[in-house]
C-alpha cells in the first residue's frame, strides 16, 4: 500500500467517524422528541432540568406519588426541596434503578418510597411491559438505562430488548411530534417542570371510608419481596436514609396485612414505615369529597392534605434544610405561586361538583 492509498484511508475513516457522531448526535435529540407526550416524560425531564445537588428529597413510586404529595406547596411551608420520580403502575423492580438514577446528579438527604405496587404480583404487572416502557422510556440514554432494562426486560420479551435499548423503533411513527414546539424543549430532555412534577386532579369520585384492622400480617408476592430486601440492602450498603410509605386509599383487608408484613421487613432493616392508612384522623381525608376515582388517587384538596400531614412527619422527624430566600431556588418559589393558583382553582371546581353531585365516570 503506498503513501497516497493510506492517506485516502485515513481520509475516509475520518470522514465515516465524522459521519457516524453527526448521525449519533442527531439521533439521540430526536429519540427523545418523538417519545411519547404526556405527564411523566414532562416529570423525568423537569427531573433532569433540576440543578446538581439541590434536592433534599426524592420521592419514588407508582401513581399515588404525583397527585398525592405537592412539591410546590411542601416547598413553600418548609423550603424543603422534594421531587417525584413517578410513573404510572411503576414495577418495585425499578426503584433500585430510579435511586442510582438521581444518584448521578442529587445527593438528597432522603428517599421516600411509596409502596402500594408491592402487593401486586409480579407477572401481572409484566404482562402489560406500557408499565417497564414508564421507566425505561423516561430514561436518559445511559449504561445505566441498559442495566435497568437487562433487569426489567425478559430476554424473551415479544419486543425485544433492542426496541427498549433503542425506543425510537417504537416511537417512530410519532413524526408529527417533530411540529410540537413544546417536544423541542425536549431535545436534550432537560426542561423545567412548572410544578416540580406534582399533577393537579379535580375529580370527585367518592367511596366511604375503610375499616382499618391493624392485626395479622400477609406475605407480600415472593418476587416482590425479594426486590424490597435487594433495595433494602442497596440503601444499607450506600448509606441512603430512606421512608417507606403507603398513601391513604380504599384498600381492602389483605392489602392492609401485606402492609403489616412489610413494615415488620423494613423496621428490621432500620428504617421507618409510615402507613397512612392509620392516620386518617391527623391526615382529615375524607373518603367522600378528597378522591378523584373512588378511593384510588386523591383529588387537589385530598393531595393538600396528604402533603400537609407528610410535611409535618418531615419536620418533627428529620432535620432538612430551608432554602426559602436562596437565590438557586426562585424557580421553587415560581411553582409555589403557581401551586397556589391552581389549588384555588381546583378546589372550587371539587367543591362544584360535590354540590351537584358531578362524579367521575369509570372507564371500563
Amino acid at each position: 500500500m503506498d503513501r497516497d492509498e493510506r492517506t485516502q484511508r485515513r481520509r475516509e475513516a475520518f470522514q465515516a467517524a465524522v459521519f457516524l457522531a453527526l448521525f449519533l448526535a442527531l439521533l439521540l435529540p430526536v429519540s427523545y422528541m418523538v417519545r411519547t407526550n404526556g405527564d411523566v416524560k414532562d416529570r423525568f425531564a423537569g427531573f433532569y432540568a433540576e440543578k446538581n445537588d439541590s434536592l433534599d428529597v426524592v420521592m419514588i413510586g407508582s401513581s399515588p406519588v404525583f397527585p398525592y404529595y405537592s412539591a410546590p406547596k411542601l416547598w413553600g411551608e418548609t423550603g424543603i426541596a422534594m421531587y417525584p420520580l413517578s410513573t404510572n403502575v411503576q414495577r418495585p423492580a425499578a426503584m433500585r434503578y430510579l435511586v442510582e438514577e438521581a444518584e448521578k446528579t442529587q445527593s438528597p438527604a432522603l428517599y421516600i418510597f411509596e409502596m402500594r405496587m408491592f402487593t401486586m404480583e409480579e407477572a401481572g404487572l409484566m404482562d402489560n411491559m406500557a408499565y417497564t416502557r414508564g421507566v425505561t422510556d423516561n430514561l436518559k440514554y445511559s449504561l445505566l438505562r441498559v442495566k435497568a432494562i437487562q433487569g426489567l426486560v425478559p430476554e424473551d420479551d415479544e419486543e425485544g430488548r433492542l426496541s427498549y435499548y433503542f425506543d425510537i423503533m417504537k416511537y417512530h411513527t410519532n413524526w408529527k411530534m417533530l411540529a410540537l414546539p413544546s417536544e423541542w424543549a425536549n431535545m436534550f430532555y432537560c426542561h423545567k417542570h412548572p410544578l416540580k412534577g406534582y399533577t393537579f386532579r379535580d375529580e370527585v369520585g367518592p367511596q366511604p371510608m375503610p375499616l382499618y384492622s391493624i392485626g395479622g400480617a400477609v406475605p407480600i408476592p415472593e418476587e416482590q419481596e425479594e426486590y424490597l430486601q435487594e433495595l433494602l440492602a442497596y440503601l444499607r450498603r450506600e448509606g441512603k436514609e430512606a421512608l417507606f410509605i403507603v398513601s391513604p386509599y380504599g384498600l381492602s383487608l389483605e392489602e392492609e396485612q401485606m402492609y403489616n408484613y412489610i413494615g415488620d421487613i423494613v423496621n428490621e432493616a432500620g428504617y421507618p414505615f409510615l402507613n397512612m392508612n392509620v392516620c386518617y384522623g391527623d391526615i382529615g381525608i375524607v373518603f367522600e369529597e378528597d378522591f378523584a376515582d373512588y378511593g384510588s388517587h386523591t383529588n387537589a384538596v385530598g393531595a393538600e392534605k396528604c402533603t400537609g400531614f407528610l410535611e409535618r412527619y418531615l419536620k418533627e422527624n428529620y432535620t432538612l434544610p430551608d432554602h426559602r430566600g436562596d437565590s438557586a431556588y426562585t424557580s421553587w418559589d415560581k411553582a409555589y405561586a403557581l401551586w397556589k393558583e391552581k389549588q384555588a382553582e381546583a378546589a372550587a371546581v371539587i367543591q362544584e361538583r360535590i354540590a351537584n353531585e358531578d362524579y367521575a365516570q369509570i372507564e371500563e
